[in-house]
């Protein structure tokens, strides 16, 4: 896994665009320049079948497909079964952090939180 920011693609899966610009804006301030955005997690899939993405961030509760399916999907292809994964979520239930646990998720963010937040959980899984 390439640890320089600058030249990795991260994809920010989130139904609300205000999430989206603001984890974009961290990103960006994080160093990170290429940034792709779905708004769901089909249109997450579709962009996964045709780009080689490093680094996948992605809500929980969206409409059409939850975060959690699109964990599944991306870890039962062989394609994108090693992609770091990081759930980005309202909801801090235990069972829900177990369920994302279970699908091997790479680490959890529970929301609100803050750019330190996110660059240390990145810097866990790339480090």
């Amino acid at each position: 896994m390439m640890s320089d920011p600058s030249k990795m693609k991260v994809l920010v899966v989130d139904d609300f665009a205000t999430m989206r610009r603001i984890l974009k804006n961290i990103l960006t301030q994080l160093g990170y320049k290429h940034i792709i955005e779905a708004d769901d997690g089909t249109t997450a899939m579709d962009i996964l079948k045709q780009e080689k993405i490093d680094l996948i961030i992605s809500d929980w509760n969206m409409p059409k497909m939850t975060g959690l399916d699109l964990l599944k999907n991306v870890r039962g292809n062989p394609d994108t079964a090693s992609t770091p994964f990081i759930m980005v979520t309202a909801e801090a239930q235990q069972d829900n952090i177990i369920l994302a646990v279970k699908a091997k998720v790479s680490q959890y963010i529970v929301k609100p939180f803050t750019a330190d937040i996110l660059g240390e959980k990145i810097n866990k899984i790339l480090t």
